[in-house]
């Protein structure tokens, strides 16, 4: 998907595109408190993407990659239907209120809908106020009706 206004090729990594994308999958998890370990981001993403448990897009602009987006498949049992979380969606700061993330986005929910999927969900944190800015915007809506359980291992 290319975007001539604001000059942002969205492309679909494959596991060759790991070297590209690893630095920023190391700063999004820095972002989130996580120390660094690019080396264990490559590993990560290369087996997420080679075994196809996930998909992955990001953004390229300015001989750079700017951001990405990831996905996971998930089924509803209550709607029958494929679904798709949004795990990570990572600007990088440079690159932030350029549309980057809009772009990024967008394509996620294009492919949801190529996938026939009848929906995407995401969790961001709750401090995270620009990235509900732009979810919101796009329609997303925060969810009323449920809450979030977590059992750690």
């Amino acid at each position: 998907m290319y975007s001539a206004a604001f000059e942002i090729e969205v492309i679909r990594a494959t596991p060759a595109d790991v070297g590209v994308v690893a630095p920023l999958f190391d700063a999004y998890r820095q972002f989130y408190k996580r120390p660094s370990n690019e080396e264990a981001a490559r590993r990560f993403l290369f087996a997420r993407l080679s075994k196809s448990e996930s998909v992955l897009f990001y953004a390229w602009h300015n001989q750079m990659s700017q951001g990405f987006v990831h996905l996971y498949p998930v089924f509803s049992s209550l709607n029958l239907t494929r679904q798709w979380i949004l795990s990570d969606l990572y600007v990088v700061p440079e690159a932030r209120k350029q549309s980057v993330g809009f772009a990024l986005m967008n394509r996620a929910r294009q492919f949801a809908e190529e996938t026939q999927a009848d929906g995407l969900m995401l969790e961001t944190a709750t401090d995270n106020h620009a990235a509900q800015r732009l979810y919101e915007r796009l329609g997303w809506k925060r969810d009323e009706e449920f809450y979030r359980y977590f059992l750690a291992l």
